[in-house]
């Protein structure tokens, strides 16, 4: 593995250690100012901007903490060009109910990075469950 793919990847684990402990700012910290994010809930058209980016997490905040979710990287693979990368993961996302009812339900995770002033920003974050039938 690259230098650029371990940057990476510390960036998406620490990323989501900030999201598990509610660390808003550590969920910030290696973000672009014109993000554009996807998520599970509305809005179904995405955030643009590191301030919409930032008002969408203190719901999920509040979720996981009266809920005990857990958020937790289960595999993560990372590609890096010079200037551009992406990285795909799957993570465990849910309440203990949840995750026991459906033990293989799985939190997708695409992210789109850049190289900004010599350093690696998430330019596109996209989150996603598989439909169920």
């Amino acid at each position: 593995m690259g230098i650029d793919e371990q940057q990476i990847r510390t960036l998406i684990e620490q990323w989501a250690r900030a999201v598990h402990q509610g660390d808003l700012e550590g969920v910030l910290v290696d973000h672009a100012d014109d993000i554009v994010m996807f998520d599970v809930p509305a809005p179904h058209e995405g955030v643009r901007g590191i301030d919409a980016y930032r008002e969408t997490w203190p719901p999920f905040f509040g979720w996981q903490a009266t809920q005990g979710a857990s958020f937790e990287i289960l595999s993560l693979d990372v590609t890096a060009g010079d200037d551009v990368a992406f990285a795909h993961a799957l993570l465990r996302c849910g309440t203990p109910q949840e995750l026991a009812e459906h033990p293989k339900t799985r939190l997708r995770l695409t992210v789109g990075l850049r190289r900004e002033r010599g350093r690696w920003v998430v330019a596109h974050e996209h989150h996603s469950f598989a439909a169920t039938t």
